[in-house]
């Protein structure tokens, strides 16, 4: 069920939202936090997709806050979404338009649920400072997706570095859980032997193969090396060198199966299919605390890539 209130105020969409529960009659009311998503008017329908499928493991409250033009006056156009329309979720769109798109803390500050942790989500640009910006400062996790930021993806990266607060987080590392799940894996595995250098192979415009690469270099303190593949295949391999020969984890650029190969070991074909935006999401979601992995994959390991 979709109910739009155009020009509205957010003591209205409340009040509207228990109306709707009296009227559709049993809808599950535990919400396990509220997600906040920051997003422009063509990108919301997206991100409102991503963010259903990810509530699905993870029932939210979802407020969405989308930034109209700044000019004209303040106006909030509203809208609520419950039932088969919001996934596992109750969803607040929110469309700030004139001075109001300044303000937009003031409007989600009364939808929020008590008591609830709070997570906000920048699905493409988002700002400098996560932590410095009112949305960000009142969440406890925060994730943005280097793909869509601004500047290359060692640039981004270095940029959320610069700036990183314990809670930040990124699709871009969901993208290799998998990635790092396999090559952590293949190291407990004889011989149990120092990696002398690493070779990441990656898209140019894929910030997933540096945060790759990173990790390998903050965990194993070796010499690590991006090497770039035609844009936009992503992550396509890892390679670590050891004394008794290279250890290969490679995945085709069109495919979903990867093959890893070891010294002295037959090949063996694995599954790692491409992941996603809302399996990433769903991921973050997952935990609420800090990622110290990624933290220190970001801003140690990131300065020691070439």
């Amino acid at each position: 069920m979709i109910v739009d209130l155009p020009d509205t105020t957010t003591g209205e969409l409340s009040k509207r939202l228990v109306r709707m529960r009296a009227d559709v009659g049993a809808m599950a009311l535990s919400r396990v936090l509220t997600l906040v998503i920051v997003v422009d008017d063509l990108d919301s329908e997206q991100a409102i997709t991503v963010a259903n499928e990810a509530s699905r493991q993870h029932p939210s409250r979802i407020l969405v806050l989308v930034h109209g033009p700044g000019r004209g006056r303040s106006r909030l156009d509203g809208q609520i979404r419950v039932g088969g329309d919001a996934g596992a979720s109750e969803v607040f769109v929110c469309r700030l338009m004139g001075p109001l798109v300044k303000h937009a803390a003031s409007v989600v500050t009364p939808l929020l649920l008590p008591d609830s942790p709070i997570v906000a989500w920048w699905p493409r640009q988002a700002p400098t400072d996560l932590s410095l910006d009112p949305i960000g400062a009142m969440a406890q996790r925060r994730i943005t997706d280097a793909v869509h930021l601004r500047g290359t993806p060692r640039t981004v990266l270095r940029r959320l570095a610069r700036t990183y607060t314990p809670g930040d987080t990124d699709l871009a590392w969901g993208r290799i859980t998998r990635w790092r799940g396999l090559l952590a894996a293949a190291l407990d595995q004889a011989p149990f032997e120092p990696v002398e250098s690493a070779v990441v192979r990656g898209a140019p415009d894929s910030p997933s193969a540096d945060l790759l690469a990173a990790w390998l270099h903050a965990r194993l303190r070796c010499p690590v090396t991006v090497e770039r593949s035609k844009a936009s295949s992503g992550v396509i391999g890892a390679s670590l060198t050891r004394a008794s020969g290279i250890l290969d984890l490679h995945r085709p650029e069109e495919g979903n199966v990867a093959t890893l190969t070891a010294p002295g070991q037959p090949v063996r074909t694995i599954a790692l299919a491409h992941r996603s935006d809302a399996e990433c999401l769903a991921e973050e979601l997952r935990r609420l605390d800090i990622d110290e992995i990624y933290e220190q994959a970001l801003t140690e390991g990131l300065e020691g890539v070439r």
